[in-house]
């Protein structure tokens, strides 16, 4: 594939890649600011206003393990421009709806699109770039992307929604997927694929619907309770559908995913770590957001100014620092420092009192996130894909992005339930609301950053060097 593409045409593919990718991540939080207003127009009651955001996750989540693998079958070109028209049609829909019901459904398309392009964009990166040094770069440039991403469809999310209306929140998706598909067409070769292999269609059934009915249980968990009969029942019928999978996998000649895939060491252990680091990271930057609106009294725009500098830090890492990290050290020590030193920061959250002070309480814990964050992306997504099969890079893209999006959205539910169950302890006790709401998020943070230091360790202790740098080395060595 990269035979044919010269090194200016790889780098000029790769900022399309990551504009489709940012169209992607764009859509996970512009849509947050104008709820308020799509609730007001289409009338939407508050228990309905939460499937403008929950039908979205649904297929997003259900669908990555299945769009990776399709991706691998069928072609990783063929499958990301599929999935950007899905996504821009959906985003049309969703910009002309006019009912509840058209806007949910489109909701839930656009999340049918966005799996696919997140599940097959990091195994395109892989084959555009083979050299270590480059793919490190790019993977810089991608990470770069997803971090600031969030960020600039806070602000993009407020200016639509305020000087024009909701409907451009979507409307303005148009545009960028075009030229994102006329691009990737031009500078993608329409090659890969795996003729003659079959979908192992029971197989996806299985992971799609229990992928389906988890993220449906944790989405409704806060609403319905975690210890309620719909909840368990749920996660119990996931675990189920999960068990047939494995199954399945064991015994079927093409499985869609290769059960052989998590012996690889490196594979295994950064999606553990993935997962323990995004149940942190979600959790925490939901949380701190509300420590600082609610405890420190913070309006929006100030909430907004505080993340900058973790963004800030975060975008420069990721953009160059971080590859020559890897270069320099390889991808274990900076992964496992890089959680820890995050690790550090929600710590100093875990302190941080009612009468807090920015530059004291706030700054610091901060700065030290997004250094750690911007340090360990990189060598994250490389641990989890650089000693994969390129016959399966697709699948292993989906898995890790399954990885995250699970791992964060379990840890946000968890951590966001015991941190209230603390409030409400300290309330009984006779605590102020404010103290009884800190006390809760200061126990969230702590968690967060035992989960952040035992990705850390388990980085420390198992990761080994690439696949291609062990055999690099034997070969110097004979």
């Amino acid at each position: 594939m990269t035979a044919d593409l010269d090194r200016r045409k790889r780098w000029l593919a790769l900022m399309v890649l990551c504009l489709g990718v940012l169209m992607i991540v764009l859509d996970t939080t512009i849509v947050n600011v104008a709820l308020p207003s799509i609730r007001d127009d289409l009338k939407f009651s508050e228990t309905a206003l939460v499937w403008v955001v929950n039908a979205y996750m649904l297929t997003f989540g259900g669908f990555l393990l299945l769009g990776g693998r399709l991706g691998d079958l069928y072609g990783h070109r063929r499958l990301f421009v599929a999935g950007i028209a899905l996504f821009t049609v959906a985003s049309l829909a969703c910009g002309l709806a006019q009912s509840q019901a058209v806007l949910v459904a489109a909701r839930a398309v656009q999340g049918l699109g966005g799996a696919v392009v997140s599940a097959v964009s990091l195994s395109l990166i892989m084959m555009l770039f083979p050299e270590q040094e480059d793919r490190a770069k790019a993977m810089g440039v991608y990470g770069f992307v997803c971090a600031g991403g969030g960020s600039i469809g806070v602000l993009l999310g407020g200016f639509l929604t305020s000087v024009l209306s909701w409907h451009w929140i979507f409307l303005v998706n148009l545009p960028i997927g075009a030229a994102v598909y006329g691009l990737c067409m031009a500078l993608l070769p329409a090659r890969g694929g795996q003729p003659g292999e079959r979908l192992d269609m029971a197989g996806a059934a299985a992971i799609t619907a229990s992928l389906m009915l988890a993220v449906y249980a944790v989405v409704n968990g806060n609403e319905r309770g975690w210890t309620s009969f719909h909840t368990l029942g749920l996660l119990g019928a996931a675990a189920v559908l999960l068990a047939a999978f494995l199954a399945i996998e064991s015994r079927v000649r093409a499985p869609l995913m290769p059960l052989g895939l998590f012996r690889l060491r490196n594979v295994a252990t950064a999606n553990a770590a993935g997962v323990l680091w995004a149940a942190a990271m979600f959790a925490v930057f939901f949380i701190s957001a509300l420590y600082l609106q609610v405890v420190l009294g913070y309006s929006p725009m100030q909430v907004g100014l505080a993340f900058l500098p973790a963004n800030v830090i975060m975008a420069v890492f990721s953009l160059g620092l971080s590859a020559r990290l890897v270069m320099r050290f390889g991808i274990r020590t900076p992964l496992a420092c890089g959680l820890a030193v995050a690790s550090v920061g929600l710590a100093l959250f875990a302190r941080a009192p009612i009468h807090g002070d920015f530059l004291i309480d706030v700054l610091p814990a901060m700065s030290l996130l997004g250094l750690g964050a911007g340090i360990a992306f990189n060598p994250m997504l490389l641990a989890a894909m650089n000693d994969v099969d390129p016959r399966d890079a697709g699948l292993a893209s989906g898995v890790v992005n399954t990885s995250f999006m699970m791992g964060g959205a379990l840890g946000l539910a968890v951590l966001a339930s015991l941190a209230a169950a603390r409030t409400s302890f300290l309330l009984e006790r006779g605590a102020a609301q404010v103290a009884a709401l800190n006390g809760g998020y200061q126990l969230a943070f702590a968690l967060g950053a035992a989960c952040g230091a035992v990705a850390a360790v388990l980085c420390a202790m198992l990761l080994r060097p690439p696949a291609a740098a062990r055999a690099g080395d034997s070969a110097s060595a004979a």
